[in-house]
């Protein structure tokens, strides 16, 4: 217990003491943009920590609401596209055919730059729901797909002959050798994915939904400076959502493959 409390102090007090001095920093040179170079609009340019913290627990009913919107269809969408990855990704690995056939068009689905994508599929679809979850469905897909087709093929070829040589049925072999090696793979494109699956959700949301944390953000900023705090506190949730869905994916990783390298303790200890 005590070894494993000094290693997440190790990790965890470098990143609070550059956290802290990151927010001295922007608390300095925000009184000095208003204070001694008196730059016009500086409050739009670099707030007061303190004001946005005060804003934010001010605010926190309405943040938390619109934050919950965006997270719950950015996470339906992540799932599905997810799912969607996985499935083809074994596919593709038992099938060359269908690879051959596929994975050229997965590529190029990837070409379609987000941005214009997405308000066509809100034109199309025409619900902010639906329109979050297939954007944030799409996003996810790809990464996902690649990641664990490459996680599916990085098996042993000498595991892979012992399996054979037991006469091991396919599904065996998938369910016991391919699909275990294929996690950390696997959790390699989640971690990618989850962040840009919020990013995707919140893009739609500045189309025109009602609900949402780029609603709150996109309203903000339209009143302009008279509401900079508030623009300031929807960033600040958006990339929070981010980082959550991504801490989610580690946490998740490290409970389902706690057998990779880089979780296991070192020194030798248990």
């Amino acid at each position: 217990m005590k070894g494993n409390s000094m290693l997440v102090k190790g990790r965890f007090l470098p990143l609070l003491v550059w956290i802290a001095g990151l927010l001295i920093v922007w608390e300095a040179l925000s009184w000095v943009l208003l204070n001694v170079a008196h730059t016009p609009l500086a409050q739009s340019k670099l707030p007061y920590v303190h004001e946005l913290i005060a804003t934010l627990f001010q605010y926190s009913g309405t943040l938390l609401k619109e934050g919950a919107a965006t997270f719950g269809n950015a996470a339906v969408g992540f799932l599905l596209g997810a799912a969607a990855g996985v499935l083809l990704a074994v596919l593709m690995s038992v099938s060359k055919t269908i690879e051959q056939l596929t994975f050229p068009y997965a590529v190029a689905s990837q070409m379609i730059p987000i941005l214009g994508l997405a308000p066509i599929i809100y034109g199309i679809v025409r619900d902010e729901q639906i329109s979050r979850i297939i954007i944030s469905g799409y996003i996810t897909f790809f990464p996902v797909s690649l990641n664990m087709l490459r996680g599916l093929r990085s098996v042993d070829l000498s595991a892979l002959e012992l399996m054979h040589s037991y006469a091991a049925k396919p599904w065996a072999v998938y369910t016991k050798l391919r699909l275990p090696a294929a996690l950390p793979g696997l959790f390699s494109g989640l971690k990618i994915a989850a962040p840009l699956a919020v990013t995707g959700a919140i893009l739609v949301e500045l189309m025109g939904a009602q609900h949402g944390i780029g609603v709150i953000m996109l309203r903000n900023l339209y009143y302009g400076p008279s509401h900079t705090y508030m623009f300031w506190s929807t960033i600040i949730i958006g990339a929070f959502l981010g980082m959550a869905s991504y801490g989610l994916m580690s946490l998740i990783e490290r409970l389902v493959s706690p057998w990779q390298p880089e979780f296991r303790p070192k020194g030798g200890g248990r």
